[in-house]
């Protein structure tokens, strides 16, 4: 598992493993010696993925039943694990993601885009929504997926697009409007190379005849988030409409749509650029599904490491620092040193 996690879908598993021995006996048996890259190659073939995933959600359960702020909904295709020859498409996880925790939560596999939507009410089933607001992109903006979150006591920002029909329409039609009656935030600037960002966000609470209408489950107001991108070249303009189950006010309307970009940022970014899980090419068996889930397993293994603790690996857990060097020596340090616990626990509270 650690020869997984450090370098996913990489060769050299038997110099990695020869390297880590001492490392590797502090808490492996080893009674036939240092796996080879066969071995591997056999294990995550026939593992069953079904079990593999249940236990990863029975480990993160404890975390689940005490969500709070943000949990956002999004899949990401494993782009390389087609397989023409058996006519496989390639693999789609969709994942819950803890904005503030900074933890996938659960996640399901499907083996198309067009499946998520009927991926995305299973994998609520798993969590714990009360006191949480869930976000979703426009393709799980439904009204099924609403009144899910809603029995089970959790608030939805749900993006809205024209698969919606007539509700966008309508709903940017009222928010554009100039004598409308709404509360607008300051507007919100973020200064990074190359480019700045200017954010603004309205909240709206005047949709009764909007409710007439369409009647959306648990309607209780409308927002819209207006995104100003400039860079040396252009400067760019963007418009995002949002349906909310809860009243918030602009700025923290504006906070939830930001968080929401935490699952592109500090997961999917994570698993393409540190990882490189679009360029692994294993595609037999069950071994897509269960490498997916052990590097969502190293992801929440370590980015409750900040950049600090990695001078001191036994640091008590706090919020993860952007721009951690996860390529960095002491980065791997520092997952080394936390990886026995992680291992321990899962056997302990998951394994019978």
């Amino acid at each position: 598992m650690l020869r997984a996690l450090r370098r996913p879908g990489r060769g050299g598993h038997g110099s990695v493993c020869e390297a880590k021995e001492p490392f590797l006996r502090s808490f492996l048996t080893l009674a036939n010696g240092l796996p080879r890259h066969d071995t591997f190659s056999w294990l995550f073939r026939n593992l069953d993925p079904e079990q593999c995933g249940d236990a990863f959600q029975r480990f993160m359960a404890q975390f689940s039943e005490q969500l709070q702020g943000v949990v956002a909904i999004d899949g990401k295709v494993l782009h390389r694990s087609f397989d023409r020859a058996c006519g496989k498409s390639p693999l789609h996880m969709v994942s819950a993601w803890g904005s503030e925790q900074r933890l996938v939560l659960a996640q399901i596999a499907t083996d198309a885009k067009s499946n998520e939507i009927t991926a995305v009410p299973k994998l609520l089933r798993m969590l714990a929504l009360k006191g949480t607001i869930v976000t979703a992109d426009a393709l799980n903006c439904q009204r099924t997926i609403a009144e899910q979150i809603v029995a089970r006591k959790g608030d939805c920002a749900l993006a809205l697009k024209g698969n919606q029909g007539t509700l966008y329409d309508d709903v940017a039609l009222l928010l554009d409007d100039p004598e409308l009656k709404a509360s607008t935030s300051a507007p919100v600037v973020e200064a990074d190379p190359g480019r700045i960002a200017t954010r603004t966000a309205m909240v709206s609470t005047e949709i009764d005849w909007l409710q007439k209408q369409h009647q959306w489950p648990a309607l209780k107001a409308i927002g819209k988030v207006v995104r100003v991108r400039e860079t040396a070249e252009k400067t760019t303009t963007e418009t995002a409409y949002y349906l909310l189950s809860q009243v918030l006010s602009p700025e923290r309307f504006n906070q939830v749509v930001r968080q929401h970009w935490g699952v592109e940022n500090s997961l999917h970014w994570r698993l393409d650029v540190v990882m490189n899980e679009d360029q692994v090419r294993t595609r037999m068996g069950h071994g897509p599904h269960n490498l997916a889930v052990l590097r969502h397993m190293a992801i929440n293994a370590m980015l409750p490491c900040r950049k600090k603790d990695l001078k001191d690996p036994c640091a008590a857990n706090s919020n993860v620092q952007d721009g951690t060097t996860t390529t960095s020596p002491a980065y791997w340090r520092c997952f080394e040193m936390r990886l026995p616990c992680c291992l321990r626990i899962w056997q302990l509270t998951v394994l019978p």
